[in-house]
């Protein structure tokens, strides 16, 4: 009996010791992951998010961002049609096609028909010149002899003069009818093509653009419209919270700036955080403000105060969350 009573005290014992030595290890633990009171400032964790927004006005025909979901870069996150853009876009190529087809007309010059045309009527002048010249000819045999009067002469003289006139014409309008346009006139309609080429192509790239990918990894914060809504230009639909984009805000007092430059280290302490988190100071206000009035701790005493804000490393933010409080601890910060 006596025996029994020893193994049983033996085991009690052996008990007690094990849930001693449990509790003084999560205390130990718990006492790593928690600051001494007062060495802290209270903080709070901010998101700097993506605003993605229409890049022109349209309906919203397609959503895959989902809410709380994270997105690769690059991902489509949304696209945006607008009925007028399609009609726009095929006026633009159709008045393309016809500065491009009168370019190539003023390259060319006048048409084989109307070209046609002019040889003929030079043909008629020359056989109309030959005549006149003949009959001049003729005549002044004849005038010779007394039988034609000095009148008579002239006006067969003025008649072939006239028809010689005629075929200088109409050779000059075959000559400028081989010609293309004039140097300005082509150059106007080639600056014309370009830019309606010009003008398509924005079309396009803009038709393109109406799918919106993600600039970056991250994670779908909200979504701002839904399916059919119409969207104007430059209105965000979907948040975005890439992993850099969380940031620690606190305040501190005049007395504590000489210990606080850019790039200095804090540590970063939360509930429900494994570990302390540090953090990179890269802001720190060059003028003071009065205490916020809603302030993350009981203990705020200052009146004038600074803000400065940290920036924990991407792979640390990602266990933290916007609006979160955290406790900040300046006794460990070093260059």
């Amino acid at each position: 009996m006596n025996f029994k009573l020893a193994v049983s005290s033996l085991a009690t014992a052996t008990a007690t010791a094990t849930a001693t030595a449990t509790v003084a290890a999560v205390a130990a633990l718990l006492a790593a992951c928690t600051p001494p009171a007062g060495s802290t400032l209270p903080g709070v964790v901010e998101a700097e998010l993506v605003r993605v927004a229409a890049p022109a006005a349209g309906r919203l025909v397609a959503l895959t961002a989902t809410r709380g979901e994270p997105v690769a870069a690059g991902a489509p996150l949304f696209r945006i049609e607008s009925p007028d853009d399609s009609a726009l876009l095929a006026e633009a190529e159709a008045r393309v096609a016809q500065l491009a087809a009168q370019q190539a007309d003023l390259a060319k010059g006048k048409r084989p028909d109307e070209l046609a045309v002019t040889a003929a009527q030079a043909a008629q002048a020359r056989s109309a010149l030959t005549q006149a010249e003949t009959q001049l000819a003729r005549e002044r045999g004849l005038a010779r002899e007394g039988f034609v009067s000095g009148t008579r002469l002239d006006s067969l003289t003025a008649d072939r003069d006239e028809a010689a006139a005629r075929l200088r014409e109409l050779e000059a309008q075959q000559r400028v009818g081989r010609l293309a346009g004039r140097d300005d006139t082509r150059r106007a309609a080639d600056a014309a093509l370009l830019a309606g080429r010009a003008q398509a192509g924005q079309l396009r790239a803009r038709l393109a653009d109406k799918t919106v990918r993600a600039p970056a990894a991250a994670t779908v914060e909200d979504t701002l419209f839904r399916v059919g809504e119409w969207v104007g230009a430059g209105t965000p639909v979907v948040n975005l919270l890439p992993p850099a984009a969380l940031k620690v805000r606190f305040f501190v007092a005049e007395a504590q700036l000489p210990r606080l430059k850019p790039n200095d280290a804090v540590t970063l302490h939360c509930d429900g955080c494994a570990a302390p988190i540090e953090a990179r100071i890269r802001f720190i206000a060059r003028s003071a403000e009065f205490t916020p009035p809603v302030i993350y701790s009981r203990e705020q005493r200052a009146k004038l105060v600074y803000l400065v804000e940290a920036w924990p490393a991407p792979a640390d933010a990602m266990k933290l969350r916007a609006g979160q409080p955290v406790d900040v601890a300046l006794a460990g910060a070093v260059r």
